[in-house]
């Protein structure tokens, strides 16, 4: 039987996920079974003083619905960053999930999306910063809305715990939703739209990345001396299993066309390249 790690916060979104889950309305599964086997997963980050009470309303609602409870808690403290909680949480999350051989399942929904996209082109991500929340973790609810969610929530009598760090403005996701809170249904679906068209447009740039590089670890420093810079660094970036940020891969162009033979050039996060005069070889360092 396919297994499931739902990660459940204790917000209205994964408690909605959940039920929706337990009770087949999000049929994630082409198993023959009736019903997948979920395992509800719960990290506390330690930001908040009143987030153990969290931790307590997810492991009652396990235990519910009859479900195993997998929790750990981190002392991040409240000037952990969004990056570090967003970090230790999926490093518990996959842990999880390869424990039990498990696909992880999170409660992302559109408005998240729409958000995530706002937050990454506010940040110069590029074009992948409209091709978000693309990977190996089912999100089954970013068809629907925060509204949706809400009001299935209400119409099944469910409870959730509100997280009140997300009421203020320290986080730039938090300030980036009252930005758009007006934003209008029309132009939600169109940047879902964006959102479906750049994420099947990625799987075939990616595809033609892969044919362009072949699977190295040398490659031919003439090849990328003589394509434009944003085809490099797309090349770079599969080569370094996503490895660099942007800045790091527009330095990596520069030394592979500059580098003299010999020379050995640390890209950064275990990205180690290694120069002749004709080609470069990329070793990865975990």
């Amino acid at each position: 039987m396919k297994k499931y790690v739902v990660a459940v916060s204790g917000g209205v979104d994964s408690v909605v996920l959940l039920d929706m889950l337990v009770n087949n309305f999000l049929p994630i599964s082409q198993s023959p079974f009736p019903n997948p086997h979920l395992i509800v997963a719960h990290f506390d980050h330690g930001i908040r003083a009143d987030s153990a009470q969290d931790a307590i309303f997810v492991a009652d609602l396990a235990k519910k619905y009859g479900l195993p409870f997998e929790t750990k808690r981190e002392e991040l403290g409240p000037n952990a960053s969004e990056d570090m909680a967003r970090t230790s949480r999926y490093k518990f999350l996959r842990a999880v999930a390869k424990k039990h051989n498990a696909q992880l399942v999170t409660a992302h929904h559109a408005d998240d999306v729409i958000e995530t996209i706002a937050i990454n082109l506010s940040r110069g991500t590029g074009w992948r910063g409209s091709a978000v929340l693309d990977s190996d973790i089912l999100r089954p609810l970013t068809g629907m809305t925060k509204l949706e969610i809400i009001d299935y929530a209400n119409q099944h009598n469910l409870d959730w715990k509100e997280d009140s760090t997300n009421a203020g403005i320290k986080y730039l996701r938090n300030r980036i939703r009252q930005k758009m809170a007006g934003l209008d249904g029309d132009s939600k679906r169109q940047v879902l739209g964006l959102w479906a068209e750049q994420k099947s447009s990625k799987k075939l740039i990616d595809k033609e990345v892969a044919r362009l590089v072949g699977e190295g670890p040398t490659y031919d420093r003439y090849f990328f001396i003589h394509i434009d810079s944003a085809t490099g660094m797309e090349c770079l970036r599969h080569i370094v299993g996503a490895r660099l940020t942007r800045p790091q891969l527009m330095k990596t162009l520069h030394a592979i066309k500059t580098a003299l033979p010999r020379k050995t050039f640390l890209a950064g996060n275990g990205v180690e390249i290694n120069f002749t005069s004709r080609n470069f070889t990329v070793k990865l360092i975990k």
